[in-house]
């Protein structure tokens, strides 16, 4: 087995998983993950090994889910709603719409933060990092990843009560 394989059987799921939290979408994050490690493949002699792999794979499919998301801005049919499985009650169907739009609304709300609390809000949610690896990432304190993950979620949590309060 090459090195770019054990790389892939041993990262595949976190990469994807990492993707598939921030999209919310599963295709998405297929997509998004064979494009990183077709990426990471074409530029692994490039890796100088300043961060663990895992991390340097999950950067790499953050910037290819931002492109994608720059692009798509993600509109869906009603062929592809009706594709995923929908339940036909209302009250169910409305349910499923308000959990997907609020969801949608701390996507945008998260894009909109200035870095590094997008940053470090996006590795710790859905890359799982621990706040150590997230400090060592940007150079700083394991203390410092904590205290600006919190304030990025008490600017997220702050929008959506303002968003609240505007219904």
């Amino acid at each position: 087995m090459t090195e770019f394989e054990e790389i892939y059987q041993r990262y595949f799921n976190d990469v994807f998983l990492y993707i598939r939290r921030l999209s919310g979408d599963e295709h998405i994050a297929e997509e998004i993950t064979s494009e990183t490690f077709f990426k990471a493949m074409k530029s692994l002699k490039k890796f100088r090994g300043d961060c663990e792999i895992r991390v340097w794979l999950c950067q790499i499919a953050k910037n290819c889910y931002y492109s994608h998301w720059k692009k798509a801005k993600r509109t869906e049919s009603i062929e592809e709603i009706e594709a995923a499985g929908i339940p036909e009650t209302a009250e169910n169907m409305e349910e499923l719409a308000v959990r997907k739009d609020e969801a949608a609304r701390i996507r945008e709300w998260l894009h909109l933060l200035s870095e590094p609390y997008k940053e470090v809000f996006m590795w710790r949610v859905f890359a799982e990092l621990s706040f150590k690896q997230i400090g060592q990432m940007f150079g700083k304190s394991e203390n410092w990843a904590c205290v600006t993950y919190h304030r990025a979620r008490k600017m997220i949590r702050e929008r959506m009560e303002g968003s609240a309060d505007e219904k």
